[in-house]
């Protein structure tokens, strides 16, 4: 029997490097609501962004982008 659990996929973007974006791990991955998940990205990207060099991101003019998707766990 399979359970479906959300996976949060989270990204780190320069807008001053023509979007680049790469992926950032999370201490959290596997969510078993949509709901949770979702609180939490928004949560731990608030906290990465509070937690930026304001000169640097002045800078490079970064963002987070996350999604939550859901995939099946065997």
């Amino acid at each position: 029997m399979s359970m479906v659990k959300f996976v949060l996929l989270m990204v780190l973007c320069s807008e001053a490097n023509a979007h680049n974006c790469r992926v950032i791990p999370t201490p959290t991955v596997l969510f078993d609501d949509y709901h949770s998940c979702v609180v939490y990205g928004y949560k731990y990207s608030h906290e990465l962004v509070k937690s930026f060099d304001p000169k640097w991101n002045n800078t490079v003019l970064a963002y987070t982008k996350f999604s939550c998707k859901s995939d099946k766990i065997i």
